[in-house]
């Protein structure tokens, strides 16, 4: 059965994008070029950066977002929020409980969400 193992995001300015997922993830690139830039996530998993399809593709309405995983009890989550905020980050929804536990949403640049929830 084929398995995914690449995430495309959609943005305006792959290098400046992949600035903003370095220092948010603490990561270096795997593979740079001027439109499209990926990022090694483990497990044969790549999240790729890509700017280079708005005369191609006309994406519709944001319905995804990417999620962080994170282990430990809820101060865990609150401690990352708390650092990604210090780093200027765009906060869409404040901390709370779901029904999946502590959760957190913020945007990079160009508005695609990145979602911080505890490990299950």
């Amino acid at each position: 059965m084929p398995t995914p193992n690449m995430f495309i995001v959609y943005v305006t300015d792959a290098q400046a994008s992949a600035r903003f997922y370095a220092d948010l993830f603490e990561t270096a690139p795997k593979f740079e070029s001027p439109r499209f830039v990926t990022f090694d996530l483990g497990g044969g998993i790549d999240l790729a950066l890509w700017s280079g399809h708005a005369d191609q593709i006309q994406p519709g309405p944001r319905t995804g977002e990417l999620c962080l995983n994170l282990p430990g009890e809820p101060a865990a989550i609150d401690e990352q929020f708390e650092r990604w905020v210090a780093q200027g980050v765009k906060v869409v929804q404040e901390p709370h409980d779901a029904v999946f536990g502590r959760t957190f949403v913020v945007a990079d640049p160009d508005g695609n969400l990145i979602r911080v929830a505890p490990r299950d």
